[in-house]
């Protein structure tokens, strides 16, 4: 019974929404009775710019997004995982600290960087800013996946004569691929779903992401509220992510359990 009304309780969100975007605005006010439509759907599709050039906006976001942290925080984590732990623990709660820090502190300083270096209107360019914000967090990930390891491990390809890349591209990487998976998700969450940097950096229409978009269909009149269009763009929009999860949710759930064993 816990695990039905636990199930009910998580799924009840994403159910209504279903169930929204399918209904006519009439019969979501209450004004009549009828049944289902596709209409939400297809005024979505329809519309100039149509709905999917929002959805492949955040993927080239998020993709370049993510390339770009874990590339960064791979030699980092590994750097990290392999000093002393003096070292380490300072640095450790430095990154912590970063990961805390609210980011909506930022967003005026953000704001001048696109304005002095000209980055506004570029998806790509989008990825900078996300991918310093979520660079802590994945630097945390995965030096606690490098500490799994077995320093016994590297130690045996270096004597094979691997370098140091090379014990990276074919020792170690491949046994830290849950914890890249499960980092690369969050990184990628944050960046589909963000809004404050997003509304700002870009004000040309074919260009927006998904947040922004979903908040202009939302606020597109002070009179009516579209709740079947805002149903069905949430629906639209959660579709990649929860195919994502189906996917990689075994690499993800061994990432996010890790270390948590020892022994």
């Amino acid at each position: 019974m816990a695990r039905v009304t636990l199930l009910i309780w998580s799924l009840g969100p994403m159910l209504w929404q279903l169930y929204c975007s399918f209904k006519p605005s009439d019969a979501l006010s209450g004004l009549s009775q009828r049944g289902w439509t596709l209409v939400h759907y297809q005024q979505l599709l329809q519309a100039n710019p149509p709905f999917t050039a929002y959805l492949i906006n955040s993927a080239v976001v998020g993709v370049s997004s993510t390339l770009l942290t874990l590339s960064l925080a791979v030699p980092c984590a590994y750097a990290l995982s392999r000093m002393s732990r003096p070292q380490a623990r300072s640095l450790t709660l430095f990154f912590a600290a970063a990961a805390g820090f609210p980011a909506v502190l930022l967003f005026l300083a953000l704001l001048e960087l696109a304005r002095g270096w000209h980055l506004a209107n570029n998806l790509f360019a989008l990825s900078l800013p996300y991918a310093g914000l979520s660079l802590p967090l994945a630097i945390l990930l995965l030096q606690a996946g490098f500490r799994d390891i077995p320093v016994e491990l590297e130690e045996a390809a270096w004597m094979e004569g691997m370098g140091l890349w090379q014990r990276l591209r074919w020792v170690l990487l491949p046994l830290m691929a849950p914890a890249m998976a499960s980092a690369a998700l969050l990184i990628f969450l944050f960046s589909w779903n963000e809004y404050p940097i997003a509304i700002t950096w870009l004000s040309r229409s074919e260009l927006l992401t998904l947040a922004p978009a979903m908040a202009r269909i939302a606020g597109s009149s002070v009179y009516t509220v579209p709740y079947g269009a805002f149903a069905a763009a949430t629906v639209m929009g959660s579709v990649p992510l929860i195919l994502l999860l189906l996917v990689f949710q075994r690499q993800i759930i061994k990432g996010l359990t890790q270390g948590a064993i020892k022994g």
